[in-house]
């Protein structure tokens, strides 16, 4: 693409020299250095953590062409090629990704879900529904990429504008008509997908996640609500829709654009209303009731807030067109989300599963529904729980998953999750620090010791709960990726018990 048609029609930057862009081929984009190839428009952003600019030298050696710049001091005098300068790169660059892409989001039915709690069962359900109405879906996330059979692997759960862009396009031309993506706090709050033009947008919930970066819960929403009122309002697409959960107290505080029309769920007064009939530790019949019509949907994932995730998705279907029955239908013959109350099969008689649970809410919300089960069943089960908090990350969450552990399940197990670069022992002291009765906690670092520590003590109909990492196979600390899985230490934990 040549760099004038990159840049027409765009505003919100100039040339350092003053002179119009030339007549020149750009082959790529990149905000990485380490990925510019030859013939490349190199784009350097100021983040929290690295500065592009730093890096400006060694993407010029490798093919920059042309540079995309905060701070247009900070380019070599030697660099002959055309240097734009931008206050706002962040938005630049999203809307040049989007350009040099082709626009792909254009071309599909996009669904953006957001919130602290629920992001990637949602998507996956999505996916679930819209390809039973023969519209092919891709899902971009947390787990990772994949469209059908064909899987890339995901490093952050909202990729940098240019990489979402390049996926979207690789979707398009494998086929897909839909695309569902879990859209995270801080890509709104960095316009990562700003040029997307979505045309529903879900919101699951909002609770206590991200202040080390969001500083409070006040600018944590407003980078959600985002979603809503700008890129709704700035979508291509003629209808674009909020579909919103106002059993949240921030759903019913969300605004939305008065483009989008509105679906609300999750309480009593909302479009779509539902009840639970039956749930077990394999699943949940439950009753819907919304504009379209009324049924039962007998759903293979356990507990109220899958449920709540599976009508925002029944939701999403009815907006792309399909009829009620067609939705729910494919809802029931849902396979699960890698790591979201994902059951460790075993024949020791234990109830093992492996849950992200990693705010205060979440690990709330699946003690609940294991508790709620096992209360249902008349079981005299013990709850175990298994779990830590991340280093380097919000501390003020610590003691208050604590609380929630010592107050819904019978044994507590704290351990390490990614401590990174702190000191484990200290992070679960935080953690214990919100405990009333601390010695009914069992302290182990190691994170596979604590793990069979609890599967060897846990006696036959015990459920253990293993929250926190959920699909990740690693584990952080310091500097180091190490590789961990919850659900092979614990399969392993269960193969060593059940022969012993």
């Amino acid at each position: 693409m040549k760099l004038q048609d990159l840049f027409t029609g765009h505003s919100g930057f100039t040339t350092k020299t003053g002179a119009e862009l030339p007549d020149l081929d750009i082959k790529g984009l990149s905000s990485d250095a380490r990925k510019v190839e030859p013939g490349f428009l190199f784009i350097a952003i100021k983040g929290s953590k690295a500065d592009g600019h730093d890096f400006i030298v060694d993407a010029i050696g490798r093919g920059a062409v042309a540079l995309v710049v905060q701070d247009g001091a900070r380019v070599p005098d030697s660099f002959s090629g055309p240097v734009i300068i931008s206050a706002e790169i962040r938005l630049l660059v999203d809307r040049l990704a989007s350009r040099f892409w082709g626009d792909p989001s254009q071309k599909m039915f996009c669904v953006g879900v957001t919130g602290t709690n629920g992001k990637t069962s949602t998507t996956y359900l999505v996916e679930t529904v819209l390809n039973a109405g023969h519209l092919p879906c891709g899902v971009i996330g947390t787990v990772n990429h994949h469209l059908g059979d064909k899987v890339w692997p995901s490093d952050m759960t909202t990729p940098d504008p240019i990489f979402l862009q390049k996926r979207l396009k690789e979707f398009q031309e494998d086929g897909a008509q839909a695309a569902a993506l879990e859209v995270s706090s801080h890509a709104l709050d960095q316009a990562r997908a700003d040029s997307v033009n979505f045309d529903v947008a879900v919101f699951t919930n909002l609770t206590r996640d991200h202040l080390d970066y969001h500083q409070d819960m006040e600018s944590y929403f407003a980078a959600k609500q985002r979603l809503f009122l700008d890129l709704l309002h700035g979508t291509l697409k003629p209808k674009p829709r909020a579909i919103v959960n106002i059993g949240d107290e921030w759903g019913r505080k969300l605004r939305i654009s008065d483009r989008a029309a509105l679906w609300t769920y999750g309480a009593s007064d909302a479009d779509f209303r539902h009840q639970i009939i039956a749930s077990e530790f394999t699943g949940t019949v439950f009753h819907v009731e919304c504009p379209f019509g009324a049924l039962d949907i007998d759903f293979p994932m356990p507990g109220d807030h899958n449920v709540q995730n599976a009508v925002a998705a029944l939701a999403v279907g009815l907006a792309a067109g399909l009829d009620l029955e067609q939705a729910a239908s494919a809802l029931s013959k849902f396979h699960g989300v890698p790591g979201r109350l994902q059951a460790v099969p075993n024949m020791t008689g234990l109830h093992v599963f492996v849950d992200y649970a990693h705010s205060p809410d979440a690990l709330e919300n699946v003690l609940l529904t294991l508790r709620n089960i096992r209360e249902g069943m008349g079981s005299p089960a013990r709850i175990w729980v298994i779990f830590g908090c991340g280093g380097d990350r919000d501390r003020g969450k610590r003691p208050e998953m604590g609380r929630i552990a010592e107050s819904l399940a019978d044994q507590v197990v704290v351990t390490s999750d990614n401590p990174r670069t702190e000191d484990p022992n200290a992070i679960i002291a935080d953690i214990l620090g919100g405990l009333q009765q601390k010695t009914k906690a069992h302290s182990i670092v190691d994170r596979s010791a604590a793990i069979h520590f609890a599967i060897e003590n846990a006696i036959p109909g015990d459920v253990i709960l293993i929250a926190g990492k959920g699909h990740e196979d690693y584990q952080v600390v310091g500097t180091e990726k190490r590789p961990f899985r919850d659900a092979e230490v614990a399969d392993t934990a269960l193969r060593a018990r059940g022969n012993s």
